[in-house]
């Protein structure tokens, strides 16, 4: 079985991000970039699989500029085996990326693609459910545990009441939650090793998907900061500027 495993470059986690004092978006000049951290977490369940003996290849597909391949070679010194690189410089949408996606799973046939739940520079938290529908294949989403049963999978997933667990059938979706596991660091021999697997390069075009954005970004702003805290003399100070402020 192939395990097809989405990978995403983003603002580090680590960074602090600063708005452009046009408000057209975030500034990325000098700022450190690095794999989406759902990402990591869906490749490394791909290499868990794989290392029990249920999957043979791990295909890391990034979309983004030429610096993306970096993020490929970080998937590949993790333990992926083959990268595909859908080179743009253009700022791709949920829907444009499920489409691009689904045209890769039709060429490479994978029998599982898992992918994290969302990014952490837009949040949008779309591209799985999306890539599930057009594919028309069944998903698990938030997965915080995933066991194989015969052709099917078994997929814990974190809800508003606790966990459901579903039983989904192969070839399937599933989008990975932070509690699934925990991404391992890649050795320095892997990560030479990872020079030299191959990225296939391809575009958009490649595929036939139009990428041209359907939403217009009109402004973008940073949340107003938190105002500083007070000091109260006794509880019922306390109680009395709870109730004032409508909490009790």
């Amino acid at each position: 079985m192939k395990i097809l495993v989405p990978v995403k470059r983003v603002v580090d986690y680590n960074v602090k991000v600063r708005v452009k004092p046009d408000q057209s978006g975030v500034d990325l000049a000098n700022v450190k970039m690095s794999m989406n951290p759902f990402c990591e977490i869906a490749v490394e369940e791909a290499i868990r699989l794989k290392e029990k003996g249920l999957a043979e290849e791990i295909i890391a597909v990034s979309i983004g500029p030429a610096q993306a391949q970096e993020t490929i070679r970080t998937a590949l010194a993790m333990g992926a085996d083959r990268g595909v690189h859908v080179t743009t410089d253009a700022t791709v949408e949920p829907l444009a990326v499920a489409k691009i996606l689904k045209a890769v799973a039709e060429e490479e046939q994978p029998g599982l693609i898992i992918l994290g739940k969302q990014a952490i520079d837009d949040d949008t938290n779309a591209t799985g459910q999306m890539l599930a529908a057009l594919l028309g294949w069944p998903q698990a989403t938030f997965a915080s545990k995933v066991e194989k049963d015969g052709d099917a999978l078994n997929v814990t997933r974190e809800i508003d009441g606790g966990l459901q667990t579903l039983n989904v059938a192969l070839p399937a979706i599933v989008t990975t939650d932070l509690r699934l596991n925990e991404p391992r660091y890649a050795s320095l021999p892997n990560i030479m090793k990872a020079k030299r697997k191959p990225i296939d390069a391809k575009t958009p075009e490649d595929y036939g998907v139009d990428i041209t954005p359907r939403l217009e970004v009109l402004k973008v702003a940073e949340p107003p900061k938190r105002q500083a805290g007070v000091k109260v003399e006794s509880v019922a100070d306390l109680v009395a500027k709870l109730k004032n402020a409508g909490v009790l």
